[in-house]
């Protein structure tokens, strides 16, 4: 079975009535969270979170309005690498990082992993590797985050091999397996929040965990169908392949043969 560490690597704060409907009007406070899987002989991490390099990249110009709309708190300590350095691992030891999607708040400490392999959805990829300026920003993409030889280092997760999940994790149906996990990690898209993003299911001795990334930002939505307010949709991908991924989080929950865990799961 999957070991899963999470790692809270900062967080920022916005208001919770935009992450859903009914939140209060003050700041909420929405962890950047990236986990370590463990699976057979590999280790994978599932996105870094907050990085200095954020600072860095969002310090002037048009990418300071990402700081301005969602503020930042970030410590060094904080970062992924130098958690997994206290647990006594280096980048050179994960068997990759997998992205769930490429805003900021997920990709930021892709340089602090260097000579790791990088797995993200190709499409994705495709749909942001161009952005620069504003249009860039409309995405929550901070190019400066990308590492120079990223392309070089990184695989589609769609080419990986299509397997069937369980049937109790329906209206889920098939995935991409992880390569060496032993169908343990089972990566899977949930579209809507941003192109190419990806969740994953995972195996554990306590039974399945979907990493549903940003698919939603409380559990009050995928319990009580409570979704994001229409603020919110502006910086999606696809709102309306949003609410079908929210629907199907929902009957997944409902099912009780997998827990849901949200990166961003705040005091909303």
């Amino acid at each position: 079975m999957a070991r899963i560490t999470v790692f809270e690597a900062g967080h920022c704060t916005h208001p919770g009535c935009v992450a859903v409907r009914g939140g209060r009007w003050g700041a909420c406070v929405f962890p950047a969270r990236a986990y370590l899987i463990e699976a057979g002989d590999t280790r994978w991490l599932w996105d870094t979170g907050y990085a200095n390099h954020f600072h860095d990249h969002t310090r002037s110009g048009v990418f300071a309005w990402y700081r301005r709309v969602t503020p930042v708190v970030f410590e060094p300590r904080q970062a992924v690498v130098a958690q997994l350095r206290a647990a006594g691992l280096a980048p050179r030891d994960l068997t990759g990082v997998v992205l769930s999607h490429f805003h900021g708040d997920h990709i930021a400490g892709l340089r602090d992993c260097q000579g790791t392999r990088f797995i993200c959805h190709g499409g994705g990829w495709q749909a942001v590797r161009r952005l620069r300026g504003w249009r860039a920003l409309r995405h929550a993409f901070v190019p400066g985050l990308i590492p120079d030889d990223f392309e070089a280092r990184a695989a589609a997760v769609e080419s990986f091999e299509s397997i069937a999940l369980p049937a109790s994790l329906s209206p889920f149906c098939e995935g991409w397996a992880l390569p060496g996990t032993g169908g343990e990690v089972v990566v899977v898209e949930l579209p809507g929040h941003a192109a190419g993003h990806l969740g994953a299911f995972v195996d554990t001795p306590q039974g399945w965990v979907l990493l549903a990334s940003d698919a939603a930002w409380s559990p009050r939505s995928y319990r009580e169908g409570v979704g994001p307010s229409r603020l919110a949709h502006l910086i999606m991908d696809d709102s309306r392949a949003y609410e079908n991924t929210l629907h199907r989080l929902q009957r997944l929950h409902q099912g009780g043969h997998a827990r849901i865990w949200l990166t961003h799961e705040g005091d909303c």
